[in-house]
């Protein structure tokens, strides 16, 4: 399903595309045979349109994975990627670099908004160590630090932005797969494989947690290495998708109930499906953001908003009406 998504959604749009023209293309680049299609769909497909849909997905995978092991790790079903902050973090590095000019040229958006998520992912560990360390303090200190660079970003743009820039940084923060090039597709691609291997290998761990903290240290779980070391992967994959597309809410809330309404709670089925169907969901998400109002686009964040607060409704009506 993610295979023939990336396909078609990559045909569709203004100029006239064809999946054997997609699949020409690819062809040719990977082997470096000449291509039947002409010079200009090959740069269409090629340099615009496989590479947005590639980041797409490797975004939606993330951002899913990143929700469905929070969810498990913290025991919260409202625990998401951006629970910790981290989202709020990189929109405030990214507004310091384009509206105040922090890093005088050296930091890019993308830069900006990476060390603004590290940054505060950073303060988040210290407050949750400061108050005590267990899960109910990591929500606690994430929504505070949210809260904080929430009010810092407001205040740069609206006290230093004119108009032009205000409207671009407000577009990135709302989510943007517009600028997407394979630099972006080849890191996000990168941090994620890399993320996946990590939690997949402490997927029994993560059932452990179901159960409970005391219950995963009494099975032979060092609960605050694992915490610390799935919280600062989870965070670090964050950082680089929202450095590269902007804040994209609702992908790590939902998809992760849904597909364990699905499978079980069994991570080691969990993971891998809720990458996919991440994948499936932003790619499909981002090709209605860019064609629905065509010429004019739409923030992907506000579609992902839009199909995920009532599936986020139905979602928790279900839960109810088995309990």
């Amino acid at each position: 399903m993610l295979c023939l998504s990336v396909a078609v959604a990559v045909t569709i749009g203004p100029a006239d595309i064809q999946i054997g023209d997609v699949w020409s293309v690819v062809t040719s680049h990977l082997d470096g045979t000449p291509s039947d299609v002409s010079p200009i769909r090959d740069g269409i497909v090629w340099n615009l349109r496989l590479p947005r849909t590639l980041l797409a997905a490797v975004c939606g995978a993330g951002l899913a994975v990143c929700g469905a092991v929070m969810q498990s790790l913290l025991r919260n079903p409202l625990a998401d990627p951006f629970v910790l902050g981290v989202s709020s973090g990189a929109s405030t590095g990214a507004v310091a670099v384009v509206v105040l000019g922090i890093g005088g040229g050296a930091l890019s958006l993308s830069g900006g908004a990476f060390v603004g998520a590290v940054c505060s992912f950073a303060i988040v560990l210290l407050l949750s160590h400061v108050l005590g360390g267990s899960t109910d303090r990591v929500v606690l200190a994430g929504v505070a630090a949210m809260q904080l660079f929430s009010a810092l970003t407001s205040f740069v743009v609206m006290t230093a932005a004119d108009a032009e820039t205000t409207r671009g940084v407000l577009f990135w923060l709302l989510g943007s797969l517009s600028g997407a090039g394979w630099t972006d597709v080849t890191l996000c691609g990168a941090v994620l494989a890399v993320a996946l291997v990590i939690c997949a290998g402490h997927a029994r761990t993560l059932d452990a947690f179901t159960f409970g903290e005391d219950a995963a240290a009494a099975l032979g779980v060092s609960v605050a290495r694992t915490r610390l070391v799935l919280l600062s992967v989870t965070a670090l994959l964050t950082a680089v998708l929202v450095s590269s597309a902007g804040a994209i809410g609702f992908v790590g809330l939902v998809l992760p109930h849904a597909i364990r309404a699905l499978t079980g709670p069994a991570h080691a089925r969990l993971l891998p499906l809720t990458a996919l169907a991440g994948a499936v969901f932003l790619v499909w998400a981002d090709t209605l953001a860019r064609t629905v109002l065509d010429p004019q686009e739409i923030p992907v964040g506000v579609v992902t908003s839009l199909i995920g607060v009532p599936a986020f409704v139905l979602v928790l009506y279900r839960t109810r009406s088995t309990r």
